[in-house]
């Protein structure tokens, strides 16, 4: 497999330095930050309103006046890496929005405002149904769909890695081997490939080690600390799991 190619990145350092860009209205790349954090984080910011005891169409409203109050006003100018994970920080946000829901929601009605992104609201209802056979607090429900959100950012980084190195096919064909879907037979693999059993036997172990490096890479966006890394890694596997 070819060295892989880094991917163009908006930003360069971490996920904070995206929060603090958010909060700095005077910087340019302010805009663009925040629409960054909002597609990143809105579902697990919609699964824990819906467990707080929202119907659908309200968990909804409530998720888009949310981050509408989010990119409209200085939301993240008190933000600070040192006050901890960016999960803890969204989730007490969120907390507080919900304490003052009503007078926030006359105030989206009365402006008319509307986020100028897509939250795939239809898809995180669906999955919350999926989670809803579980008996979990709204806070543990948060923590879970935290974690698989930060799996599929670390999945997306990965894959864009792959189509940088023009190797777009061979990350579709061996996906399957990351995400725990039925992946096809080696055999089948190679007959459709022309590589042999054991090269992609290689490929897969590789593909696996590149994407723990996204993975931990994805994290270090979400913590304060490089020492802290390790300890959010195996708190969101943890929650994936529990």
């Amino acid at each position: 497999m070819a060295e892989r190619a880094e991917p163009p990145r908006r930003f360069q350092t971490t996920r904070w330095t995206l929060v603090l860009a958010a909060g700095d209205r005077s910087s340019g790349d302010a805009e663009a930050a925040l629409e960054s954090l909002c597609e990143s984080y809105w579902s697990p910011v919609y699964a824990f309103i819906r467990r707080s005891g929202h119907d659908a169409e309200s968990a909804r409203d409530l998720t888009q006046s949310f981050f509408l109050r989010v990119m409209e006003k200085d939301f993240f100018s008190h933000a600070r890496p040192e006050r901890g994970r960016f999960r803890s920080f969204l989730l007490s946000s969120v907390k507080n929005f919900l304490a003052n829901e009503r007078d926030w929601a006359r105030a989206a009605r009365r402006g008319g405002g509307r986020l100028p992104l897509s939250l795939e609201v239809h898809t995180a209802e669906r999955t919350y149904q999926i989670d809803a056979a579980d008996d979990v607090t709204p806070d543990r429900l948060y923590e879970r769909r935290w974690a698989l959100a930060v799996i599929g950012a670390a999945l997306a980084r990965l894959e864009q890695q792959y189509d940088t190195a023009g190797k777009r096919d061979h990350f579709a064909r061996l996906k399957p081997f990351l995400t725990g879907d039925e992946p096809a037979s080696y055999a089948e693999l190679a007959t459709a490939s022309g590589a042999t059993e054991g090269a992609l036997r290689v490929a897969v172990h590789r593909m696996r080690q590149h994407f723990a490096t996204a993975l931990h890479e994805t994290i270090a966006e979400t913590v304060a600390q490089p020492a802290e890394i390790d300890e959010e890694l195996r708190y969101l596997l943890g929650a994936v799991s529990g």
